[in-house]
């Protein structure tokens, strides 16, 4: 049975809703997201976020899953290549400006976004998976501007609902 896994945190003891992402590392060819995505097909662990980056001879996806470290057993156990890096997921407000909103947050805060993706969520809405250069700065000023910042427990939750 994997371990379940607890909150990051900070050097000050503080704990962070981060997430952890996962990078496989495939072949650049057809039919290789089919295969990666068929390891979770008997598996209780859903896929909630997906984003594949060319990289010349390979490719790179990185996945956010509810129960990641099911997933990161199934993955090792099948012999692919992975990365583990910390992200956060923060809740798009509903509204017309939402995502220009968690933007001039994260601006006005200094923080620099890497890149970004969408979640598949079933419960509370949209969300945005986001690499930043600071995860505690964006967490803490996002917190403090009243945005919902996700951390892995709360995507298990969600994607049961």
């Amino acid at each position: 049975m994997a371990m379940q896994h607890q909150p990051f945190e900070t050097m000050d003891a503080q704990s962070l809703p981060l997430v952890r992402q996962v990078s496989v590392f495939l072949e650049n060819r057809p039919g290789q997201l089919l295969k990666l995505t068929q390891l979770f097909d008997d598996q209780e662990v859903k896929i909630l976020g997906l984003s594949q980056v060319d990289a010349g001879d390979c490719a790179i996806v990185r996945l956010v899953f509810d129960r990641t470290d099911t997933a990161l057993a199934v993955l090792k156990e099948a012999g692919f290549a992975v990365a583990v890096s910390e992200l956060i997921v923060v809740r798009v407000p509903a509204g017309k400006r939402a995502m220009m909103a968690i933007w001039s947050v994260l601006l006005m805060a200094e923080v620099n976004v890497a890149y970004t993706y969408p979640l598949l969520m079933v419960g509370g809405g949209p969300c945005l998976a986001v690499s930043v250069d600071s995860v505690e700065i964006a967490v803490e000023t996002l917190q403090r501007r009243n945005f919902d910042v996700l951390g892995e427990a709360d995507l298990q939750d969600e994607a049961n609902n």
